[in-house]
This record gives C-alpha cells, sequence and structure tokens, in this order.
C-alpha cells in the first residue's frame, strides 16, 4: 500500500463524517468558484477581439442626459475613426414587469450599426430588410428562440421612460457569442414619436481602426466637447459596461466579502473535521511511532488527509459550478447573470488550489499537534 492511498484510505475511515464534509466542502467551492467565475468576467476578461477597438461616448455627467445627435458627424470626422453611430436605451416593458420577460432594447442606425457591431452575425437578406423597415426590428437569435419568435412576426414594446408603444416587426436575427438577448430598432422611429428626442441620443458608439487607436481617439473626442454645454465622457466597451454594474454599488467588495466568508466557512469546517478525527486517534499516532514513523511521517500523513478531503470536495464544487453555468448559459429564462459568463480553467484550478490550501492549512495544527504525541502517553489515552 502507497503513502498516497493510505492516506485516502484513512481520510474516509469514518465514511458519514467524512461524506458529509466533503459536500459541506464542495457546496461552498461551488458559490466561490462562481463568484470568481463572475469577478473574472467583469474585471479580467477583455472580451470579444472586435470589443477592443469599440468606444462608447456618453454625457460626462450621467448616461441619463442625452447628447446632440449632430455630435456623430463630428467624431467621424476624428482620424482613426471607421465608423459610429448613435445608441439610445429605450428599457421598455415587455408582456410585464416579470425578470424572466426583460431584455434589453436599444435605438440606432441600421445602417451603419452592422460596421461597428461587426461581431453581429446576420444574413444578408435579413439585414437588408431591417434597413428598409423603419418599424424592424433586430434581434438576438437566442431571445428569438425564448420567446418563438420568427420572421415576420410582430411584437409590441411598453415604453416606461419614453411616452410611445413601438409596434416592431422582427425583420432580422443575430447570432454572436455569447448571446447578448437584446433587441434593436430604428432611432429615427423613436425621433418621430416622441418629438421632445428629435435630434438627441443617449450615447454613441464608436469603431476604431484598431485597439492601439483607441485610446488616442477617445482622448480627442473628449477635447472636441470639452467646452460645450454638453461634454463627454468616452471610455473603452469593457469601461462602459463595468459603469453600469457600478451602478449597483460597490460590486467588487461584494464579491470579496462573499470569497472571503466561503474560505472562513471552509477553513472552521476542514479544521473541525480534522481536529476530531485527530484527537480519536491518539493511541494510533503512537502504534505508528513505535512502528517507526517519524514526527514528520505523521505530521505529513494527516495533513495529507486534510488536504485530500478538501481538494475532493473542491473537485466536485467546481465540477458542479461548471455544470451550473453551462446550464445558465442555455437557459435564457434565468437572467442576472452576466452572458459571457463562464468558469475558465485558470479559475477551476485557482478555486482547486484554494481547497488544497484550506485542508494544509486546517490540518497543520492538529497534525502537528498530533506528531508531538508521545508514545507511552499515547498508548495510554482512552477515548
Amino acid at each position: 500500500m502507497t503513502l498516497s492511498s493510505f492516506v485516502v484510505r484513512n481520510a474516509f475511515r469514518n465514511r458519514r463524517r467524512s461524506i458529509l464534509t466533503v459536500l459541506s466542502i464542495s457546496f461552498s467551492l461551488l458559490l466561490l468558484t462562481f463568484m470568481m467565475a463572475i469577478w473574472h468576467t467583469f474585471y479580467i476578461d477583455q472580451g470579444a477581439p472586435n470589443s477592443a477597438t469599440r468606444l462608447m461616448t456618453r454625457h460626462r455627467v450621467s448616461l441619463t442626459f442625452f447628447l446632440p445627435v449632430y455630435y456623430r458627424e463630428k467624431i467621424r470626422s476624428l482620424p482613426g475613426v471607421v465608423a459610429v453611430v448613435p445608441m439610445t436605451w429605450f428599457g421598455g416593458r415587455y408582456k410585464d414587469d416579470k425578470p424572466e420577460n426583460f431584455f434589453a432594447q436599444f435605438a440606432t442606425d441600421p445602417e451603419e450599426y452592422p460596421q461597428v457591431a461587426s461581431d453581429k452575425i446576420v444574413p444578408p437578406d435579413q439585414l437588408a430588410a431591417w434597413q428598409r423597415d423603419r418599424a424592424g426590428a433586430l434581434v438576438d437569435a437566442e431571445l428569438a428562440k425564448k420567446y418563438g419568435w420568427k420572421i415576420g412576426d410582430k411584437i409590441t414594446l411598453q415604453g416606461t421612460i419614453f411616452p410611445v408603444n413601438p409596434e416592431l416587426t422582427i425583420r432580422a436575427m443575430y447570432t454572436i457569442d455569447p448571446p447578448n438577448r437584446a433587441l434593436y430598432f430604428h432611432t429615427k422611429y423613436l425621433e418621430e414619436a416622441v418629438p421632445f428626442f428629435k435630434g438627441e441620443t443617449g450615447f454613441f458608439f464608436t469603431r476604431a481602426a484598431s485597439a492601439g487607436e483607441v485610446s488616442a481617439v477617445a482622448q480627442a473626442i473628449d477635447n472636441m466637447f470639452h467646452d460645450s454645454p454638453q461634454p463627454t465622457k468616452t471610455e473603452s466597451e469593457k469601461a462602459f459596461q463595468l459603469s453600469f454594474i457600478a451602478m449597483l454599488g460597490n460590486v467588487k467588495a461584494f464579491i470579496l466579502s462573499i470569497c472571503g466568508a466561503v474560505v472562513f466557512a471552509i477553513l472552521l469546517v476542514s479544521a473541525n473535521t480534522m481536529a476530531m478525527s485527530i484527537r480519536s486517534r491518539t493511541r494510533e499516532v503512537a502504534v505508528l511511532k513505535t512502528l517507526g514513523f517519524t514526527q514528520g511521517g505523521v505530521l505529513s500523513l494527516f495533513v495529507g488527509e486534510a488536504v485530500a478531503l478538501s481538494v475532493i470536495g473542491g473537485l466536485l464544487g467546481v465540477s458542479a459550478a461548471a455544470g451550473l453555468l453551462a446550464l445558465i448559459g442555455r437557459s435564457s429564462a434565468i437572467l442576472g447573470v452576466p452572458g459571457g459568463l463562464r468558469i475558465t480553467l485558470s479559475t477551476m484550478a485557482a478555486a482547486v488550489a484554494v481547497a488544497a490550501a484550506v485542508g494544509l492549512i486546517s490540518g497543520s495544527v492538529p497534525a502537528y499537534n498530533a506528531s508531538r504525541t508521545n508514545i507511552v502517553e499515547g498508548l495510554r489515552h482512552i477515548g
């Protein structure tokens, strides 16, 4: 029998206690992995390659303030700008106020939007049909699948920000990885229906010639409108998305606090299990020493058991988290989760490493105390 097999066999000597410990650790690691995946998606993942060349220009004060549409031509004239379109968040209601019926809706320019959002794949005939119909809509194929929409179907959005209920006809569907489940319609429709919105837009969506020119273009745009009545703030697409997330509050602190609480809980569970296990095996430690096990050997044996339990629980938790996120990614009925949320290999490895570290820390103190057990006193121990 090898040392590793001996460690695993001893780790599951008390099966009920060990299984409960593994399940507790796996559930905690599931939550930890989920939080780590969210952190990676929000603050590490740079998004699709095309997004690195795109910028968002909004009012410097707040997204709630509109910008003049004529800014578009001024932005287009700047060196390094390939295309620019106006974008306005419509925020309408579909069917009712239930969360499962919420999806993003934007008013934009169909003629130039495909040049900016070039990562959205749209059949040419459908794209042309959308561009011809002022009351037409472009929708995510996954969103259409959720509601059973087909080309030619009519849908009505109930305005909550704007006093208008657009009656739209689905003219085109796009695919993108990951799906963003959004709907786009002609900004002229909104301008004609809402008098106060004419000549205005929510923000501008700009594509630069290369990722290296993004910073220069952003600075040039903001410098151009620095002294105007409606100053701008231009940032990368990723930074713009994070500004939406920031509206929810201090998301970073929230995620970190949950991760800290999860790690602390795992540490308590593992430490309690190992302390109980080692306390009940005092005579066994004395026997092992009698057979020739050194203090370091006993220490390695018990620390190995703690690490084995934690790693097994970690692997189960990470696997469950991966399966859960895969299920969420396929189910458009589940909201509140970023569309691009996924577990990378680095996230999985980090989660398992945390589990191993917790096992190492939680098992070290009781294992060290056990390794110092006197043989005579250990053989006399009753308990």
